[in-house]
């Protein structure tokens, strides 16, 4: 079976300096070498998980297609944290720094998440997973 060593999620975006400001505010850093004045490397997860934010003229670059320009929805990203309180953490701040919700948060007993629309219109959903009871 192939396996990945690492993914890369590209998204567009409108204000480096905003968004920036926006994930450092809910916790989230940034690996230098791969940002500039057109991109930031969002760190998801150390070593195999970032969301490369360009900047939309730069996004532009990489396609021949239309950019989706926040009104539709073209990815969903998911993240898994440790726990409900983290998610309930995220959430709350990303609401608090701009962002809009878009759906309620869901609690299946096991699994647990909210969701929120980034301040470029980025879907992501936050959630906790436990053992599903049997």
């Amino acid at each position: 079976m192939q396996e990945i060593k690492s993914i890369y999620v590209n998204l567009p975006i409108k204000d480096l300096e905003k968004t920036r400001a926006f994930w450092e505010g809910l916790g989230f850093g940034f690996n230098a070498q791969f940002s500039d004045e057109k991109a930031l490397c969002l760190i998801l997860k150390e070593e195999s998980i970032y969301a490369m934010l360009l900047h939309e003229s730069f996004f532009k670059t990489f396609t021949d297609r239309k950019v989706a320009d926040g009104k539709s929805t073209q990815v969903l990203v998911a993240i898994q944290v440790e726990s409900k309180e983290r998610v309930v953490e995220i959430v709350t701040k990303a609401l608090a720094s701009g962002s809009k919700r878009y759906k309620e948060a869901v609690d299946h007993g096991w699994m647990y998440y909210d969701s929120f629309a980034d301040i470029d219109g980025h879907q992501w959903e936050v959630m906790h997973m436990g053992e599903p009871a049997e």
